[in-house]
């Protein structure tokens, strides 16, 4: 009793199920998805934390990382100039263009305003001579020179500079001197910074240092603001011009050590600790237009400027290769709010991925000119889940609001069509359980009235109503047509029996051509005789299967055509085949060829022949059969061959039952063989298949 129960059942079984399925669909689905978007975030951050290496090690080659790693940011911040050591081992501070392009390379350079720069620092190599450099650039009118021999040094662009370390204090002042061969018009101005001591400013025969070297070039034209508002030569002489400089300032501590007998530590350890000023003041003033003592706007790049590179999470360290103090540590920029619900955090962090549980560690050795550094980043693979999940919190909304409204589909199918469809199912199932084709009393058992109303299962009621209805009054009058058909079967195969008796003792010579014709016609009436429909009988029938030569059979069927009312058929023996068995009932393929020799003879152009040609494999045997004329419609191409089926609209009327290709059909089959038909370009093709004779 429990089996049939859930058989009844089983489509509400299904339904549900479906339903389940649905739900546990969606879900897996929402977790592969995450799974796969953890994956490629994953990836992505594998390739990423691969760039910010490269990213941060091509950055510390270069001689701006270079200076940032010789020269690690301090603890204690000053806005005094202190020099830095600098990935040189010394600076051509005679040459304009190379001081330039080392201290730009380099990144040593501090802006103060909008215009003016200052780079202090020394030599990698203590054997240089224990200088400390200084170059910058300010914007200023055109210079004005201090006489060679002059004693007057404020009438004069000058520069004062001091330098403290170790208690001890240098301070100098350097006027420019011209050179012999400034052009202002066009190269600009270029001197000499001679530096005196700055006790000694505006001292007679004052004695010039003579460690102290200094150069500054100022350029011929005016700065592009101030160039288009030009009249005259005299204010091409008060507009600002760029100027830059370059000294070098003999420390005598630093050179004192160079002859002692133990190697002088390089760089100094105080070196963070030595104060440089610097400032440049106008002829008669005494307000600098320039001074290291201001803040600046700008510094040079530093190892905390990496930070920016890192993600949240991420950790760089930079020590001495072989020590074991870090130089600097470093971590990620600080993690935004964790917008995730935690639960999903966790999911996400449970979800497999590759490589997902080995550590991303990335270690480098940067070598400079005075050590080599090593160079450790470490990934946090935590910051891939955490904003995943961020994302998934997001999502989670969508996901369930699928699941809810998947509920509740259901509960709408459930309670307002699952419940009534119950109620005619079973009133279905018990009609089939008692109904017969010829009882259509049976019919009025299944009464579906009461489930009548006006959504759709009361329309589905009431055509069902009304369908069982016409299939009553159906049955009723295919019970009649039936049994008159079957007794028209049968008094007419009664009657044409006869006279065939008679024709086949007339012509029972088996060299009269009439023969052949009658015994076919004696086939067809056994065929016929005593079926309920021509449909049934053809597929009843029994055929003698043999083996026979299909190239006289042919040649006769094509020479007895005429006889048949079909003239012009042609037979083609393309590759001249002597004798070829096949197996068939020789009766049978003859009345198959027949009919489809009346359709092609019914449709073709008009003094036009019909060709039977054969070709041959190692298993079969295709008889080609073509005409010239329409072709067949292609939505009666998958048809034709069913009873009953003409591409005529009048083939009852003329005697065409839609018969012929039917039998044709039916008789190809049960000798083994098939038949199939397609359109040529002018005409219409049947391709009749047969397997071959073992002899």
């Amino acid at each position: 009793m429990l089996l049939p129960r859930i058989v009844s059942f089983r489509l509400r079984i299904l339904f549900r199920g479906v339903f389940l399925l649905l739900a546990l669909a969606t879900l897996a689905l929402a977790l592969s998805v995450l799974q796969q978007e953890k994956q490629l975030s994953y990836n992505n951050y594998q390739s990423s934390f691969k760039k910010t290496q490269q990213q941060i090690s091509a950055t510390l080659r270069h001689p701006a990382g270079q200076l940032a790693l010789l020269n690690p940011p301090s603890e204690q911040q000053s806005i005094a100039l202190h020099p830095l050591l600098l990935p040189f081992s010394a600076l051509d501070f005679d040459d304009q263009s190379k001081v330039q392009q080392a201290i730009a390379i380099s990144g040593c350079l501090l802006q103060y305003g909008s215009a003016g720069s200052l780079c202090a620092g020394i030599g990698n190599n203590p054997w240089a001579g224990g200088y400390i450099y200084v170059a910058g650039s300010f914007n200023s009118p055109t210079l004005v020179p201090h006489p060679r021999a002059g004693q007057i040094m404020d009438q004069s662009h000058r520069l004062k500079v001091s330098v403290a370390l170790r208690g001890q204090r240098y301070d100098w002042i350097a006027p420019f001197e011209e050179d012999g061969q400034s052009n202002k018009k066009t190269l600009g101005m270029r001197g000499r910074l001679t530096g005196y001591l700055a006790s000694e400013e505006n001292t007679p025969n004052a004695k010039a240092i003579k460690d102290f070297r200094g150069w500054i070039w100022q350029k011929g034209i005016c700065n592009q603001a101030e160039q288009d508002r030009l009249d005259s030569e005299e204010e091409l002489n008060t507009c600002n011009k760029n100027t830059f400089f370059s000294l070098r300032l003999p420390i005598a501590v630093f050179q004192e050590a160079l002859f002692e007998k133990k190697r002088p530590v390089w760089p100094p350890e105080d070196l963070d600790q030595i104060q440089i000023h610097v400032a440049v003041f106008a002829p008669g003033s005494q307000q600098a237009i320039l001074d290291s003592n201001q803040a600046a706007s700008a510094s040079p790049f530093s190892l905390r400027d990496l930070q920016s590179s890192l993600l949240p999470g991420e950790v760089l360290t930079i020590r001495k290769l072989g020590e074991q103090r870090d130089l600097i540590k470093l971590i990620g920029g600080t993690e935004e709010p964790d917008d995730s619900w935690n639960l999903l955090t966790r999911l996400i962090r449970r979800l497999p991925v590759d490589e997902y549980d080995v550590d991303l560690v990335s270690r480098e050795v940067i070598s400079t000119p005075l050590d080599n550094y090593e160079m450790t980043l470490k990934a946090d693979v935590r910051s891939v889940s955490k904003s995943l999940a961020v994302v998934a919190t997001r999502m989670a909304g969508f996901v369930a609001a699928m699941l809810l409204a998947l509920l509740l589909a259901w509960l709408l199918i459930e309670i307002s069509i699952i419940r009534r469809i119950t109620l005619l199912t079973r009133r279905a199932t018990a009609l089939s359980s008692t109904f017969k084709a010829s009882d259509a009393g049976a019919l009025e058992q299944f009464n579906v009235s009461d489930l009548r109303s006006a959504d759709e299962l009361g329309v589905l009621a009431s055509c069902l109503h009304d369908l069982l209805r016409r299939v009553k009054e159906d049955v009723e009058r295919e019970g009649i047509r039936t049994e008159q058909e079957k007794q028209m079967w049968h008094a007419v195969g009664h009657e044409i029996m006869s006279p065939l008796q008679s024709l086949m003792a007339l012509h029972g010579g088996t060299d009269d051509q009439s023969n052949r014709y009658i015994a076919r016609m004696q086939q067809a009436i056994r065929v016929l005789y005593g079926s309920a429909s021509p449909s049934e009988a053809f597929q009843s029938t029994v055929l003698q299967v043999n083996e026979i030569d299909i190239i006289p059979f042919l040649q006769h069927v094509a020479h007895n055509a005429p006889c048949v009312g079909i003239a012009d058929v042609e037979f083609i023996n393309e590759q001249e085949i002597e004798s070829l068995m096949v197996r068939a009932d020789e009766y049978s393929l003859e009345d198959v060829v027949t009919h489809v020799l009346r359709n092609a003879e019914r449709f073709r152009l008009l003094d036009t022949a019909i060709s039977i040609r054969l070709q041959a494999s190692d298993s079969a045997v295709l008889i080609n059969i073509e005409n010239q004329g329409p072709q067949i419609k292609p939505e009666l191409i998958d048809k034709i061959f069913e009873y009953g089926v003409s591409d005529q609209a009048e083939s009852g009327a003329n005697g065409n039952r839609g018969q012929g290709l039917f039998v044709a059909k039916t008789y190809m089959a049960k000798m083994g063989g098939t038949i199939n038909v397609h359109n040529l370009a002018d005409g219409v093709s049947f391709v009749l298949s047969l397997q071959r004779g073992l002899h």
